[in-house]
């Protein structure tokens, strides 16, 4: 058995810290641009081409000279005869003169000669001979080269993370494969007897497992590849050998459950053995009891959360995020925050910080300030609220009490 030192609590600040210590940005992969959607680009991507690569057709119409439209109007449209069609594609269109046009489509390329474009819903859409309307500018509708991209310009910077623009924007400069940061590999497990895989009838005394569930989605939308092991009892021999049969597949693990100050708490039981992993209590609630350090030959980051549900859902978001967040190779921010107005007073004990969900709307008056609702459940172990909190409302560590109407700092949850 392990020995219970009384320690004093430390900063969440301070926390963040420590586990930050733990990783570093990895280094760079080279994948192939679909395998790349979600990961952060390791490198600047400098465009070899320009966007438009050649002077094109913005509209389906007539390549014209604008000059020979000068006087053109509804009342006495100009004629042109057509010369030739040009597609989208077309290798080498031919010459316009003055006084000619040819029908082009969108995207083809803008014959020598012509200097803009008619729309072809300006004109009798002639295929002989066309007549048009109204007259026009030397560049309108066309798309000139480089006009979107100049040759050589930067096109994305290091850290962009690549989503569906991005990619578009990769595939049109003619990238194949992408200089990424690999996607941080997440293994999650929970520990206690009572637990129930969700599905199978539960027995007296259990309850259904959703830990794991809940910090693998985390896990997931923060662009990770994760692998739910679910969960163990609270054999000690068993926890130990599944983490040392999941470390193969782990660049972090993160459990929870056990490792708070009761006789059954196995995860600290079992890893303070190791000597490589420090438990400790930071000044919060939900969340206090943490542990955190290192497991295996290749000393892989394992972070230790609470067992109550809410307790480990915020520990996610103040902790885990800002280690993934490196791993992935991008900054390690928190949560984005905002001040908003309280609808109801709330409470918190002296000396924690309190984190409580809540739901962030928009102005109640006419100040622009947004309000804040703290859920009606606000113990550790109730889930419910979750699914509709947006937010969570932070009560400092010396304030225990915030009446309605008290601009108060809230933490915004990522969407769903």
């Amino acid at each position: 058995m392990y020995t219970i030192r009384k320690v004093l609590m430390k900063s969440v600040e301070q926390h963040i810290s420590d586990l930050l210590g733990l990783v570093s940005t990895p280094e760079a992969t080279e994948l192939d641009l679909l395998k790349a959607q979600g990961t952060v680009l390791a490198a600047p991507i400098v465009s070899p081409v320009s966007l438009p690569g050649f002077d094109n057709s913005a509209m389906d119409g007539y390549a014209v000279h604008a000059a020979d439209l000068a006087g053109a109007s509804a009342e006495a449209p100009v004629s042109l005869p057509v010369v030739a069609d040009i597609p989208a594609g077309d290798p080498d269109p031919a010459a316009i003169r003055p006084g000619l046009c040819a029908r082009i489509m969108t995207g083809a390329p803008l014959p020598t000669g012509a200097d803009a474009v008619v729309p072809v819903e300006w004109t009798d859409g002639g295929a002989v001979d066309v007549r048009i309307d109204r007259p026009t500018r030397p560049g309108s509708f066309v798309r000139r080269r480089g006009e979107d991209v100049e040759e050589g310009a930067t096109v994305l910077r290091a850290g962009a993370r690549i989503g569906a623009g991005e990619m578009g924007v990769l595939a049109a400069v003619g990238r194949r494969s992408v200089p990424v940061r690999p996607r941080p590999r997440v293994v999650v497990l929970s520990t206690g007897e009572e637990l129930v895989e969700p599905g199978r009838p539960l027995g007296p005394g259990q309850i259904y497992e959703s830990n794991s569930y809940m910090i693998a989605a985390a896990a997931r939308d923060e662009g990770c590849e994760v692998y739910r092991h679910g969960f163990v009892g609270d054999d000690p021999a068993t926890v130990w050998d599944t983490l040392e049969g999941l470390l193969v597949r782990a660049d972090v693990v993160v459990t929870t459950g056990g490792v708070s100050m009761g006789v059954y708490d196995v995860v600290k039981e079992v890893l303070t053995r190791q000597g490589t992993v420090e438990f400790t209590q930071v000044a919060m609630q939900p969340g206090k009891p943490q542990g955190f350090g290192t497991i295996g030959p290749d000393k892989t980051p394992i972070l230790t959360l609470p067992g109550n549900p809410v307790s480990a859902f915020v520990s996610f978001h103040l902790f885990v995020r800002p280690v993934l967040r490196r791993l992935r190779g991008l900054q390690p921010n928190p949560l984005p925050s905002v001040r908003a107005r309280l609808t109801t007073p709330v409470s918190s004990p002296q000396g924690r910080r309190s984190y409580l969900r809540a739901v962030l709307a928009g102005p109640a008056a006419g100040d622009g300030v947004p309000t804040v609702a703290p859920a009606v459940r606000q113990g550790s172990h109730q889930l419910s609220a979750l699914a509709d909190a947006n937010g969570l409302l932070v009560v400092p560590e010396e304030v225990t009490e915030l009446p309605a109407g008290a601009l108060a700092e809230v933490l915004v949850l990522p969407d769903r």
